[in-house]
C-alpha cells in the first residue's frame, strides 16, 4: 500500500514587549517567549492531529473518510458501531471494545493506545467484568499509563464527547497509522522597528502531519451503524 506524506505548514505568533523591559530583566526573556509560544504552538498542534482538516494545518485523523469496518478499504479509517445512538450498549458495553481491539491486526496491537478525552474516559472506568473488576486499571507506577484492557490510555481533550455518530474513542499504534513531520524548534526573529517602543518577536514553526497506515488505526463510533 501507498503511504502518504503530510505537507509542511507554519505556526506563526508575534508576541511583544518593550525595549526597557528587555534591557532590565533578570532573566532571558527570549527564551521564556520561545518557551511560551512553543506551549502554544504544542496546543494548536494537538488539536490539528485529531481534527485539523490540512489547510495551514496538518491534517487530523478524524478528519478522514470513516467507514464501517466491514467494508473497510485503504484510504479509509475503520470503525466499529457501538449499535446505540450516542452511547454504549446498556448491557455487555465491553464487547465492543473488544471488537475495536481485534479489528486491529495483531502486528499493530503489540504497540496500541487508547486515546479519547476525559469525559469519556470517566463513562469507560465505570464499566466492570462478570466479576465486578473494573476494566479501567490505575497506572501501576508513577509517569506509568492507566490501562484498558491490557492497552494504554492516553487522554487526549481534542477528542469530541460521547454523542449520536460521533467517534469519541481510539486505538492505534500511531506510531505506525500517523506521520508528523516537525522542523526542530521554534524560530524567533527580533524587530525593533516597526512597532516602537515594542520590540516584536516574530516566532514561526514548520510542522506536518497525516495518516500513513491506515490499517493501524481503529475508532468506535456511538452509532447504530
Amino acid at each position: 500500500m501507498a503511504r502518504r506524506c503530510p505537507a509542511n505548514v507554519s505556526w506563526r505568533g508575534s508576541p511583544a514587549a518593550t525595549a526597557s523591559l528587555l534591557d532590565d530583566a533578570v532573566v532571558d526573556l527570549d527564551q521564556w517567549i520561545s518557551s511560551e509560544v512553543e506551549a502554544a504552538f504544542a496546543e494548536q498542534e494537538g488539536t490539528a492531529f485529531v481534527t485539523g482538516n490540512g489547510t495551514n494545518k496538518p491534517k487530523g485523523f478524524l478528519d478522514y473518510t470513516k467507514v464501517a469496518e466491514a467494508s473497510w478499504v485503504w484510504g479509509q479509517i475503520g470503525y466499529i458501531a457501538t449499535g446505540v445512538s450516542g452511547a454504549l450498549p446498556a448491557s455487555n458495553a465491553s464487547d465492543v471494545l473488544i471488537d475495536t481491539v481485534y479489528a486491529l491486526k495483531a502486528g499493530y496491537r503489540q504497540n496500541a493506545t487508547w486515546v479519547m478525552n476525559r469525559k469519556v474516559q470517566a463513562s469507560i472506568r465505570k464499566l466492570k467484568d462478570a466479576d465486578g473488576n473494573y476494566l479501567w486499571q490505575p497506572p501501576a507506577a508513577p509517569g506509568s499509563r492507566a490501562m484498558l484492557m491490557g492497552f494504554p490510555l492516553v487522554e487526549a481533550e481534542d477528542m469530541p464527547n460521547a454523542a449520536a455518530d460521533a467517534t469519541p474513542i481510539a486505538l492505534s499504534d500511531f506510531s505506525r497509522g500517523y506521520l508528523v513531520v516537525d522542523r526542530t524548534g521554534v524560530r524567533v526573529l527580533r524587530d525593533p522597528y516597526t512597532a516602537k517602543p515594542y520590540v516584536l518577536f516574530y516566532t514561526t514553526k514548520r510542522v506536518g502531519g497525516g495518516v500513513q497506515d491506515f490499517d493501524a488505526i481503529k475508532l468506535l463510533k456511538y452509532g447504530t451503524t
